[in-house]
């Protein structure tokens, strides 16, 4: 019972939860990393093996990938960043025609989570509020713009005045020009959603971002709030999603009822290790569904509330890197 976790980079809490899970069911099994660079991934030294992965853009990416999973008798992948996610998702029915399961939604959802006009439609499909998109000759000031594609935080915006724009924002098609949702009228919270096999929500835990750094939470806090039954009510079902989402929303401080989903990533987020570590253990449910072919019920709400997580850097040495 091998797993990988693709991508791996930082990720050692991740890393370590399957370790620890996975050891309590098959003590032989280990758990993998792979990384185009991995001996400067802290995570891949930290996992029970390792292998170099091409470069996501290179063509034979997922030839590549497949034969170091038969190689290495790998039967699940947890995959961790946004750009190998669609991809792994259209070649998942060929991995799975080697005993090997791709811990991931459907090709359709993970399109929809790419584009972020699409997933405000979704939301709003789903009676979710959302920031309202402003056209770029027709705005009312301030503004927070985004890329409709983009990731960690990169080329995001926020314009208070004229003085602010400049020539990039309007010449760039790909950004948004969007209803800015001031922090101090709202909180801002990442929520770890877990979706079984039969696509359906088992578990919310919201995370209040209280620090981030390039685009990841270093200091963050669970928190039962207004946020659970509203997505319980509107996202219970949700075709095609399985395992965890990392979805984005802001709660206004004084109305609760004013809820607004900003984004959907279908993938472990960098806050995971604090939903982890509350009680919500989704790196034990996907051992059960996947390897053990368990089914997941949907009494999974008894996490710890109010659990604050703050970070430090931590050291991984290896010996005798020539570089």
């Amino acid at each position: 019972m091998n797993i990988l976790i693709t991508s791996a980079g930082r990720r050692v809490s991740l890393v370590k939860s399957f370790q620890k899970e996975l050891k309590k069911i098959d003590p032989n099994g280990k758990v993998y990393a792979s990384d185009s660079s991995p001996i400067l991934s802290s995570a891949c030294q930290v996992a029970d093996n390792f292998f170099k992965a091409p470069l996501l853009d290179d063509s034979s990416y997922f030839n590549i990938l497949l034969d170091l999973c038969k190689a290495h008798n790998i039967c699940l992948i947890v995959p961790t960043i946004d750009t190998e996610l669609l991809e792994l998702a259209q070649n998942r029915d060929r991995f799975r025609k080697h005993g090997i399961e791709v811990v991931i939604s459907s090709a359709e959802f993970v399109s929809k989570c790419r584009n972020k006009r699409l997933i405000h439609e979704f939301f709003k499909d789903h009676k979710i509020n959302v920031a309202k998109e402003y056209s770029k000759d027709n705005y009312t000031l301030p503004l927070f713009i985004k890329p409709i594609d983009g990731s960690r935080s990169i080329d995001n915006f926020i314009v208070l005045s004229k003085e602010d724009f400049t020539e990039y924002h309007f010449s760039n098609d790909k950004l948004m020009f969007l209803e800015y949702l001031d922090q101090e009228c709202y909180d801002e919270f990442t929520c770890d959603l877990y979706y079984g096999k039969d696509n359906k929500l088992k578990c919310v835990v919201p995370r209040k971002r209280i620090e981030v750094r390039d685009g990841e939470v270093y200091k963050a806090l669970t928190s039962n709030n207004a946020i659970v039954p509203y997505v319980k009510k509107n996202l219970s079902y949700i075709d095609g999603v399985v395992g965890c989402l990392t979805a984005q929303f802001f709660l206004n401080k004084t109305d609760e009822e004013r809820i607004v989903g900003i984004e959907i990533n279908p993938r472990f987020g960098g806050g995971y290790p604090l939903t982890y570590l509350s009680g919500a253990n989704f790196s034990k449910w996907i051992i059960e569904e996947y390897l053990l072919g368990k089914s997941i019920d949907d009494k999974f709400d008894v996490w710890e509330d109010n659990l604050l997580m703050v970070r430090y850097d931590a050291e991984v040495l290896v010996h005798g890197y020539k570089g």
